[in-house]
């Protein structure tokens, strides 16, 4: 299960979209995002689900791979589902109880799983082909506007990125803990909630002081370097956009508009 998490790995590929522009990747999750909550039918959802399997063809990246990130959001599908199938009132299909079924539940919680699975898969994609240099690049560069109010955004695009680099080393660390616990005897996965959790003391406390000590490196490691911030800094290779970025803005606006068409179906 650790390591099945997806989020925040690069994938090296050769495909166009490695090749885009950072901005133009931000900019097309955000769109994309926005168009799984306008999409209210089902001809919305099979927008944007062609819409996601033509990004997902044009990345390169094994579908496998992608589907790998979806393990860890089964815990969070189920309970959303559960809740949307049974509490929600409506036209009655089955009745157990207390516990009933309803043709509006049933609709919510078939909509919010899909939702869940394309949101997560979409916004895997940006990660997977973009380097977490070339997206601190694009978060400042396109949100550099927000200097003009005082909005430190260097500093905000560096925290983001070292917390997306963070992720698999963390994930990485969390299982060689796990695998040396076991060795020592340690049981992640028999008895009730209150006992895992206290079984996942000794796991939580060597990741942490790991953790810490990984940050502490590298803050010595910025400083040794005299980092002090973006004031001033030059980039080696400064983002440009071409003209593959430009009609990948025009695609976006065209899926966006096809969206709000079909939601008025």
């Amino acid at each position: 299960m650790i390591r099945d998490i997806t989020l925040g790995q690069y994938y090296p590929a050769d495909s166009v979209l490695h090749r885009l522009d950072p901005r133009t990747k931000l900019f097309g999750t955000m769109v994309y995002i926005i168009s799984l909550f306008l999409a209210g039918n089902v001809w919305g959802y099979l927008a944007a689900v062609l819409f996601l399997t033509v990004a997902v063809r044009a990345s390169r990246v094994p579908f496998s791979f992608m589907v790998k990130g979806l393990k860890a959001i089964v815990f969070i599908m189920v309970v959303s589902v559960s809740f949307n199938l049974f509490l929600t009132d409506g036209r009655e299909i089955f009745r157990l109880g207390f516990l009933k079924i309803t043709w509006e539940g049933l609709q919510t919680a078939v909509f919010m799983a899909l939702r869940l699975v394309l949101l997560v898969v979409g916004s895997s994609i940006m990660t997977l082909t973009t380097t977490p240099n070339a997206l601190t690049d694009g978060l400042e560069k396109g949100l550099n506007f927000m200097n003009r109010i005082r909005v430190p955004v260097h500093e905000m695009a560096m925290m983001m990125s070292i917390a997306l680099r963070f992720i698999p080393i963390l994930i990485e660390e969390t299982d060689k803990i796990m695998k040396a616990q076991m060795a020592r005897g340690a049981d992640f996965e028999s008895g009730n909630l209150i006992r895992r959790v206290k079984n996942m003391i000794p796991l939580l406390v060597p990741l942490f002081i790991s953790a810490f000590r990984r940050a502490t490196d590298l803050a010595m490691a910025m400083e040794a370097r005299c980092y002090h911030g973006g004031e001033g800094r030059t980039k080696m290779k400064p983002l440009c956009y071409a003209a593959r970025d430009r009609l990948t803005y025009v695609f976006f606006f065209i899926y966006l508009g096809i969206i709000i068409l079909l939601r008025a179906v």
